[in-house]
């Protein structure tokens, strides 16, 4: 098993023939993902040579999901056009829409959220996120696929380079699957939402939770494990170094006053029985010792 993302999964992208789409069809084929085609209205009928292979391009998500068995579709299209991106693979009821777009207006993301809740058939994943891994299945995003290997550590990350330097600390036990959610401050799938399905994950034997200064999601995610998770879990918050006062980060990481900084989120977890690194290579060395106990 693996969380919301394996082997049979069969993956289109929002804009396979622009520049990031096609760059990034060409690493998702390369990873061994089955990419079955992609869409532009504008070129429907026509075809993209990714990889020496040919890949039909249609004018709908849905018309897509029609010819090729489409279940996740990955968005790389510009942030002015997301939230029609979005509302378009909602309204074709695909089960995982992967929004890799940054810079989409708040107010067109609570928009397009509040849509898919009335609408309730596709998980969204981002947006601003590096998208979704199961190493040595399937890969639904930016996540370079050589990090690292199948193993049995799920991992949810605000932050993709963060997902990154943590899979490539990682990557002699392995991963289960990488989950990079997203900095902004309304996103499609939470923390617990990734908790929730690693804790059900049997290949799942522990868990690593990025999060990062601003906003509650950590404390709500503290809240949660102590009364649903019973895998271990180990936590890194970035930002313990931010200058007090100072604006950085990601869209949603602003801190007001002594809520949603780091110490903050790392006592909460802490009080939850998480062991908090304060530097990725102190999480991973702590994860270390967690997988040596199992």
């Amino acid at each position: 098993m693996s969380i919301f993302l394996n082997a049979d999964s069969r993956i289109i992208i929002q804009g396979i023939t622009g520049s990031e789409g096609s760059e990034h069809a060409r690493r998702i084929l390369a990873s061994g993902a089955q990419l079955v085609g992609g869409t532009n209205p504008r070129k429907a009928g026509q075809t993209v040579l990714i990889n020496n292979q040919e890949l039909p391009v249609f004018g709908t998500v849905a018309a897509a999901m029609e010819a090729t068995g489409a279940d996740v579709t990955v968005i790389f299209v510009p942030p002015a056009f997301a939230k029609d991106a979005i509302i378009e693979a909602i309204d074709a009821h695909i089960p995982l829409c992967v929004v890799i777009t940054e810079g989409i207006p708040v107010r067109d993301t609570a928009e397009a959220w509040a849509y898919v809740k009335k609408v309730g058939k596709t998980r969204i994943i981002g947006p601003n996120c590096p998208g979704i891994i199961t190493p040595g299945e399937s890969l639904a995003g930016i996540t370079p696929a050589t990090i690292a290997g199948k193993g049995p550590i799920g991992l949810i990350s605000k932050s993709g380079t963060l997902t990154y330097q943590m899979m490539y600390e990682l990557a002699d036990i392995g991963i289960s699957t990488a989950i990079g959610i997203g900095g902004d401050p309304i996103i499609g799938t939470t923390h617990i939402d990734a908790l929730e399905a690693f804790e059900a994950d049997p290949e799942t034997s522990a868990i690593v939770m990025i999060g990062e200064i601003g906003g509650d999601a950590e404390e709500r995610a503290a809240d949660y494990i102590a009364q649903h998770v019973t895998k271990p879990v180990v936590g890194y918050v970035a930002g313990f170094t931010a200058p007090e006062g100072k604006t950085m980060g990601h869209a949603g990481a602003i801190v007001n006053g002594s809520q949603g900084t780091a110490q903050a989120k790392k006592k909460a977890l802490e009080a939850v029985g998480v062991r908090v690194g304060t530097t990725p290579s102190e999480t991973a060395r702590l994860m270390r010792e967690v997988i040596a106990t199992l």
